[in-house]
Protein backbone atom coordinates (compact mmCIF):
# COMPACT_ATOMS: atom_id res chain seq x y z
CA UNK A 1 0.00 0.00 0.00
CA UNK A 2 1.75 3.63 -1.09
CA UNK A 3 0.81 6.78 -1.31
CA UNK A 4 2.57 9.22 -3.63
CA UNK A 5 2.73 13.15 -4.60
CA UNK A 6 4.97 14.49 -7.59
CA UNK A 7 4.79 17.01 -10.52
CA UNK A 8 3.14 16.11 -13.44
CA UNK A 9 4.87 17.93 -16.73
CA UNK A 10 1.75 17.93 -19.56
CA UNK A 11 2.71 18.23 -23.06
CA UNK A 12 0.65 19.97 -25.10
CA UNK A 13 -2.52 18.56 -26.43
CA UNK A 14 -2.21 17.31 -30.02
CA UNK A 15 -3.97 16.66 -33.04
CA UNK A 16 -7.23 19.13 -32.13
CA UNK A 17 -10.34 18.15 -33.76
CA UNK A 18 -13.51 19.48 -33.90
CA UNK A 19 -16.63 16.69 -32.96
CA UNK A 20 -20.11 16.80 -33.45
CA UNK A 21 -21.06 20.00 -34.83
CA UNK A 22 -17.80 21.18 -35.36
CA UNK A 23 -16.33 18.08 -37.37
CA UNK A 24 -13.83 18.78 -39.38
CA UNK A 25 -12.52 22.20 -37.72
CA UNK A 26 -8.96 21.66 -37.10
CA UNK A 27 -7.31 23.87 -34.30
CA UNK A 28 -3.78 24.53 -33.20
CA UNK A 29 -2.31 22.01 -30.10
CA UNK A 30 -3.33 23.55 -27.01
CA UNK A 31 -0.70 24.05 -24.02
CA UNK A 32 -0.97 22.28 -20.60
CA UNK A 33 0.10 23.82 -17.16
CA UNK A 34 2.21 21.57 -15.38
CA UNK A 35 0.25 20.88 -11.98
CA UNK A 36 1.14 18.70 -8.61
CA UNK A 37 0.13 14.81 -8.93
CA UNK A 38 -1.00 12.68 -6.23
CA UNK A 39 -2.97 9.48 -5.50
CA UNK A 40 -2.46 6.20 -3.91
CA UNK A 41 -1.36 2.46 -4.69
CA UNK A 42 -2.16 -1.36 -3.83
CA UNK A 43 0.05 -4.26 -5.28
CA UNK A 44 0.46 -7.92 -4.89
CA UNK A 45 3.67 -10.01 -5.63
CA UNK A 46 3.56 -13.09 -4.80
CA UNK A 47 6.05 -14.24 -2.76
CA UNK A 48 8.18 -11.41 -3.09
CA UNK A 49 8.87 -12.67 -6.50
CA UNK A 50 10.66 -10.52 -9.15
CA UNK A 51 6.67 -10.02 -10.84
CA UNK A 52 3.84 -8.56 -9.36
CA UNK A 53 0.32 -6.62 -10.19
CA UNK A 54 -0.07 -3.03 -8.82
CA UNK A 55 -3.68 -0.82 -9.17
CA UNK A 56 -3.23 2.74 -8.71
CA UNK A 57 -5.10 6.28 -8.76
CA UNK A 58 -3.61 9.54 -10.00
CA UNK A 59 -5.21 12.96 -9.69
CA UNK A 60 -3.67 16.04 -11.64
CA UNK A 61 -5.18 19.10 -12.72
CA UNK A 62 -3.37 20.08 -16.22
CA UNK A 63 -5.51 23.34 -16.93
CA UNK A 64 -5.86 24.29 -20.42
CA UNK A 65 -3.73 27.64 -20.78
CA UNK A 66 -5.55 29.95 -23.29
CA UNK A 67 -7.60 29.44 -26.15
CA UNK A 68 -5.95 32.28 -28.63
CA UNK A 69 -6.87 35.43 -26.92
CA UNK A 70 -9.09 33.75 -24.74
CA UNK A 71 -8.17 32.56 -21.24
CA UNK A 72 -7.33 28.87 -20.06
CA UNK A 73 -10.04 26.52 -18.85
CA UNK A 74 -9.96 24.12 -16.34
CA UNK A 75 -9.13 20.23 -16.60
CA UNK A 76 -8.61 17.91 -14.14
CA UNK A 77 -7.31 14.61 -14.91
CA UNK A 78 -7.85 11.36 -12.84
CA UNK A 79 -6.05 7.97 -14.08
CA UNK A 80 -7.43 4.52 -12.98
CA UNK A 81 -4.94 1.94 -13.65
CA UNK A 82 -3.52 -1.48 -13.64
CA UNK A 83 0.24 -1.69 -14.35
CA UNK A 84 2.53 -4.89 -14.54
CA UNK A 85 5.74 -4.61 -12.72
CA UNK A 86 9.26 -6.56 -12.60
CA UNK A 87 11.01 -5.64 -9.83
CA UNK A 88 14.51 -6.85 -8.18
CA UNK A 89 13.80 -8.49 -5.29
CA UNK A 90 16.58 -6.56 -3.33
CA UNK A 91 16.23 -6.35 0.63
CA UNK A 92 17.37 -2.53 1.25
CA UNK A 93 16.70 -1.44 -2.69
CA UNK A 94 14.40 -2.30 -5.35
CA UNK A 95 14.62 -0.91 -8.70
CA UNK A 96 11.59 -1.57 -11.01
CA UNK A 97 9.68 -1.10 -14.04
CA UNK A 98 6.32 -1.86 -15.47
CA UNK A 99 3.06 -1.39 -18.62
CA UNK A 100 -0.57 -0.65 -17.44
CA UNK A 101 -3.35 -0.10 -19.00
CA UNK A 102 -5.65 2.31 -17.42
CA UNK A 103 -8.92 4.18 -17.42
CA UNK A 104 -8.48 8.40 -17.81
CA UNK A 105 -11.15 10.54 -16.79
CA UNK A 106 -10.79 14.08 -17.62
CA UNK A 107 -13.17 16.74 -16.46
CA UNK A 108 -13.28 20.13 -18.26
CA UNK A 109 -14.86 22.65 -16.04
CA UNK A 110 -17.41 25.69 -17.01
CA UNK A 111 -16.11 28.93 -18.71
CA UNK A 112 -18.15 31.40 -19.95
CA UNK A 113 -15.13 33.37 -21.43
CA UNK A 114 -14.56 30.44 -23.87
CA UNK A 115 -17.97 29.32 -24.69
CA UNK A 116 -17.07 26.02 -22.23
CA UNK A 117 -19.75 24.21 -20.56
CA UNK A 118 -18.43 21.17 -18.29
CA UNK A 119 -17.87 17.70 -20.19
CA UNK A 120 -16.15 14.82 -19.09
CA UNK A 121 -13.91 12.34 -21.22
CA UNK A 122 -13.74 8.70 -19.86
CA UNK A 123 -11.03 6.50 -22.09
CA UNK A 124 -8.61 3.85 -22.13
CA UNK A 125 -5.34 4.87 -21.40
CA UNK A 126 -1.64 3.15 -21.14
CA UNK A 127 1.27 3.60 -18.47
CA UNK A 128 5.27 3.03 -18.63
CA UNK A 129 6.87 3.60 -15.43
CA UNK A 130 10.26 2.85 -13.73
CA UNK A 131 11.17 3.60 -10.01
CA UNK A 132 13.54 2.71 -7.18
CA UNK A 133 11.87 1.79 -3.82
CA UNK A 134 14.70 2.08 -0.77
CA UNK A 135 13.40 0.19 2.64
CA UNK A 136 13.71 2.05 5.57
CA UNK A 137 12.61 -0.41 8.32
CA UNK A 138 11.57 -3.96 6.96
CA UNK A 139 7.70 -2.96 6.45
CA UNK A 140 8.23 0.61 5.34
CA UNK A 141 10.09 1.96 2.17
CA UNK A 142 9.92 5.72 0.76
CA UNK A 143 10.38 6.08 -3.46
CA UNK A 144 10.75 7.81 -6.23
CA UNK A 145 8.96 7.38 -9.85
CA UNK A 146 9.09 8.29 -13.00
CA UNK A 147 5.74 7.65 -15.50
CA UNK A 148 4.94 8.51 -19.06
CA UNK A 149 1.13 8.57 -19.16
CA UNK A 150 -1.13 8.96 -22.36
CA UNK A 151 -4.76 8.74 -23.78
CA UNK A 152 -6.82 10.18 -26.57
CA UNK A 153 -9.47 12.65 -24.83
CA UNK A 154 -12.54 13.52 -26.55
CA UNK A 155 -15.39 16.10 -25.10
CA UNK A 156 -18.34 16.15 -27.24
CA UNK A 157 -20.70 18.79 -25.52
CA UNK A 158 -17.56 20.69 -24.93
CA UNK A 159 -19.15 24.20 -26.69
CA UNK A 160 -22.15 25.55 -26.28
CA UNK A 161 -22.53 26.25 -29.77
CA UNK A 162 -23.01 22.43 -30.24
CA UNK A 163 -20.02 20.28 -30.66
CA UNK A 164 -16.32 19.60 -29.08
CA UNK A 165 -13.63 18.21 -29.37
CA UNK A 166 -10.72 15.68 -28.79
CA UNK A 167 -6.99 15.60 -28.57
CA UNK A 168 -4.22 13.59 -27.85
CA UNK A 169 -3.17 13.77 -24.04
CA UNK A 170 0.33 12.56 -23.03
CA UNK A 171 1.96 13.86 -19.51
CA UNK A 172 5.23 12.66 -17.83
CA UNK A 173 5.22 11.90 -13.99
CA UNK A 174 7.96 12.41 -11.09
CA UNK A 175 6.27 11.26 -8.09
CA UNK A 176 8.06 10.25 -4.40
CA UNK A 177 6.02 8.30 -1.98
CA UNK A 178 6.11 6.27 0.89
CA UNK A 179 4.77 2.26 0.93
CA UNK A 180 3.76 -0.33 3.95
CA UNK A 181 4.84 -3.99 2.89
CA UNK A 182 2.75 -6.33 4.35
Amino acid sequence: VAGTVGVNFADQLTGISGTGDLSGFQASDFDLKNSVSYGAKLGYFPEHSWFGIEGEVLQTTPHIKSLGSDPGIHLSVTTVGVNLLARYPGRTFQPYAGVGAATVIAHLSDSPANQIQSDTSVTGGWNLLAGLRGFVTPYVAIFTEYKYTGATLRFDDAFVTGGGFEGVYRAQQVLFGISYHF
